[in-house]
């Protein structure tokens, strides 16, 4: 028996996996399906997860000493956007 999984995500990420995916010979549902029995097989996700590199703790430190740094954003990849932008 199978089921059908929702999952959210942003638009643009969606396209780019799906291409790699095509590239490599598969559909979306597939490479979910790889990457699901890989992590219960080893019991556990089958990559390293890690910190981006630009933390939000160096993009608020950041903040602090550039001053043309302005607001609201809607989040903090917005506010290190727009750090990285000046």
């Amino acid at each position: 028996m199978t089921v059908n999984i929702n999952i959210k995500t942003d638009s643009e990420l969606k396209k780019q996996a799906e291409s790699l995916f095509t590239d490599l010979g598969m559909n979306m549902t597939t490479a979910f399906n790889i990457f699901m029995r890989q992590a219960v097989r080893e019991n556990l996700i089958p990559f390293e997860i890690t910190q981006d590199p630009y933390s939000l703790e160096k993009a608020v430190s950041d903040s602090r000493r550039k001053p043309n740094l302005h607001g609201p954003f809607s989040s903090a990849e917005d506010a290190v956007t727009s750090m990285l932008k000046d």
